[in-house]
């Protein structure tokens, strides 16, 4: 009697370790095809961050921040550029401020309204692209600036469209 309930337990334990086998080894190849996977998304999303970061570089080209030799221009000049260049965006936003017509967009607003500056992209020492908009029309401008001997920023109008109004 003793002998058979050691078969039968032998027996059992045989089956339980060959279950325990088998669902190791299924939760196991579970497992790596999960990470087979990750691995797969990883690497394209690795492909995905080098390109966003070659277009991040070619869209930092024409960018004063990021031009040396621009940055050079001012720093010879003794201007600290980290202070100057939210000045100068400024003085083209007071610019908003001033009663009647834009003194730079050239173009007429519609009724009741004022085109204003909304965004600045200083390029390097000299050049400053914006676009304007009264809520209705919108258009892009290219500027020169330069700074004087009073320390006045000055703005000259190179270029300057309108979009069409469909």
């Amino acid at each position: 009697m003793k002998q058979r309930i050691f078969l039968y337990l032998f027996i059992f334990a045989a089956l339980l370790a060959l279950f325990q086998y088998v669902n190791a080894k299924r939760v196991f190849e579970d497992l790596n095809g999960k990470m087979d996977k990750l691995i797969l998304k990883s690497d394209t999303q690795q492909d995905s961050i080098a390109s966003l970061k070659d277009e991040i570089s070619k869209l930092y080209h024409f960018n004063l921040e990021r031009n040396e030799d621009a940055l050079s221009y001012f720093e010879s000049d003794g201007y600290k550029v980290d202070e100057l260049i939210p000045i100068i965006k400024d003085e083209l936003y007071k610019l908003n401020e001033v009663k009647g017509a834009h003194p730079i967009v050239p173009y007429a607003a519609s009724e009741g309204r004022k085109m204003m500056i909304n965004t600045v992209k200083m390029l390097n020492h000299k050049w400053i692209i914006a676009d304007f908009s009264d809520g209705e029309y919108w258009g892009e401008i290219f500027l020169t600036y330069e700074i004087t001997k009073d320390n006045e920023v000055k703005f000259s109008l190179v270029e300057s469209f309108l979009y069409p109004f469909y």
